[in-house]
């Protein structure tokens, strides 16, 4: 049986190197390579201990795929792994961010009084989609210098890009909601 070390890196659970840029390609490739050396399905028959072994490396496995591929999850492993502490409860952003912030949420909620609301949102979504690009593109840069400077603002910008995450959870369901019209 191949194995996955489970107490290894998700970067090496891959074989990759540590950094937030990953190759989505290889990462894929990798990932599937790597669950169907270990699916629980091929060890039905296997010992009891073998096949406890097998879905414990298959869930670890999906967990380090899961993270790796999402440029936010992948940022805050990366983080997580120099030591610096992340604060889901701490909302202190400088003030032109929450403007910023407050400024899209009021066109969110305006959209469906808009005269053409699907073309609106799709407005707002591409503003969202250029403020997270922006925000994933100073992520990569600042983990790559890596200095204590650095990583305390790689934090910041996960914070707000965790944001942006949200927003874009908000257009998907403002989205659902007029397809319903």
């Amino acid at each position: 049986m191949q194995t996955v070390d489970l107490s290894s890196s998700f970067f090496a659970v891959f074989d990759l190197p540590v950094s937030f840029d990953v190759d989505l390609g290889v990462l894929s490739a990798r990932y599937r390579e790597a669950q169907r050396a270990v699916h629980p399905d091929k060890f039905a028959h296997a010992p009891e201990a073998e096949r406890r072994l097998s879905v414990q490396m298959a869930a670890r496995i999906n967990e380090a795929y899961q993270v790796l591929k999402d440029p936010l999850s992948r940022g805050r492993y990366l983080l997580e792994l120099q030591g610096v502490a992340l604060d889901d409860a701490d909302t202190a952003f400088d003030a032109a961010f929450l403007m910023e912030q407050m400024e899209l949420r009021e066109r969110l909620a305006d959209v469906k009084n808009s005269t053409d609301p699907v073309r609106q949102l799709h407005i707002i979504a591409d503003d969202i989609a250029v403020h997270g690009e922006l925000l994933i593109t100073q992520l990569a840069s600042l983990l790559a210098e890596a200095s204590a400077e650095s990583l305390q603002q790689a934090r910041d910008v996960t914070r707000k890009l965790q944001f942006f995450r949200r927003l874009n959870e908000e257009v998907e369901t403002l989205e659902d909601e007029l397809g319903d019209y």
